[in-house]
């Protein structure tokens, strides 16, 4: 069924990026329930199923996760990067008619006989906090780097192409058909479901665990969302960017490592979670590198990507 959100200009005006660690916490658990998944992520799999074995609200995640997802597990991110905390807060303040009818229609009840949010909510909340910790946490600072790195890029689309060119990027299955987005194939008749972005707008998300495909809020209680697949996700399951050895004594270890990541376009947050050092520091080293012609910068506005020039690339392949 293909999905149509209907924009206004206002709507248009507020198209922004968030990442969601509440998000891909809830999708991992969904594969890991053995209901959805790539086998990009299977060694993943693999190493973390037998981690939520012992989850003890693993019926009621079963019951709500293995199978079609409820609206109120995504609350949208009022803000670009949110701890998984605040995320939780927001499920844990799900409004008790919208909780009601999305629990009746994912368990098969009539909302009415649902139970209230307040018997349902906060074990559900504490167990997401605990699949968070063991399964996404250990992982977060690559996770993140990755997400950033995609909105990066995409916001460089936008400025370059405006909003049409960065929603028709998106996926092979997000199109902008004659003023209005249309997720998953194309309109036919009875077979359109319509969301209504009014002047709320639309929030765009990365996601490593929704990845190869695209998944939009049907329901959505104030702004419109997208999941899509960031792109880079097979990064995270290749080891870790081995520093050429011949380089850290002259560079530094740390000006040595960022040389190695910027492979690829990255922002100055992705590299400062790829690498695990605050942001400034990564400002500070940039700023040697692009003095010593190691590195360039391309700025849009407040967006930076950073990619090492074909002279670092002589210098990486000459110490390898």
């Amino acid at each position: 069924m293909a999905v149509e959100i209907r924009f206004t200009a206002a709507s248009v005006a507020r198209v922004r990026f968030a990442v969601s660690p509440l998000g891909e916490t809830v999708l991992a658990v969904r594969i890991l329930l053995g209901t959805a998944g790539h086998a990009v992520h299977q060694p993943w799999v693999r190493a973390a199923r037998p981690l939520l074995a012992g989850e003890r609200e693993l019926p009621l995640l079963r019951a709500l996760i293995g199978g079609p997802l409820p609206s109120f597990l995504f609350p949208v991110p009022p803000e670009r990067l949110p701890s998984v905390t605040a995320e939780l807060d927001l499920l844990r303040a799900t409004e008790e008619a919208f909780f009601r009818r999305e629990y009746g229609a994912v368990v098969g009840v009539p909302a009415e006989e649902a139970p209230g949010p307040a018997a349902v909510l906060p074990r559900l909340a504490e167990a997401l906090l605990r699949c968070h910790d063991l399964l996404i946490a250990p992982q977060w600072g690559r996770m993140r780097a990755v997400l950033e790195s995609d909105i990066g890029r995409r916001a460089l689309t936008l400025v370059d192409g405006g909003v049409h060119a960065l929603l028709a990027g998106l996926h092979r299955d997000v199109a902008w058909d004659e003023g209005q987005l249309v997720v998953h194939g194309r309109r036919t008749p009875h077979s359109v479901h319509t969301v209504d972005a009014g002047g709320h707008g639309l929030v765009l998300l990365p996601s490593v665990f929704n990845w190869p495909n695209v998944g939009v809020d049907k329901s959505p209680v104030a702004a419109a969302s997208i999941r899509y697949p960031a792109e880079g996700v097979g990064l995270l399951r290749e080891p870790s960017t081995e520093a050429p050895a011949g380089l850290a004594p002259v560079l530094g270890r740390t000006r040595t490592a960022l040389l190695a990541a910027l492979a690829e376009p990255l922002t100055t947050g992705a590299l400062a979670g790829r690498l695990g050092i605050t942001p400034s520091a990564v400002s500070q080293h940039l700023g040697a590198l692009r003095g010593a012609g190691l590195v360039s910068t391309r700025r849009t506005g407040r967006t930076a990507l950073h990619q090492r020039t074909e002279r670092a690339n002589h210098l990486l392949g000459e110490s390898g």
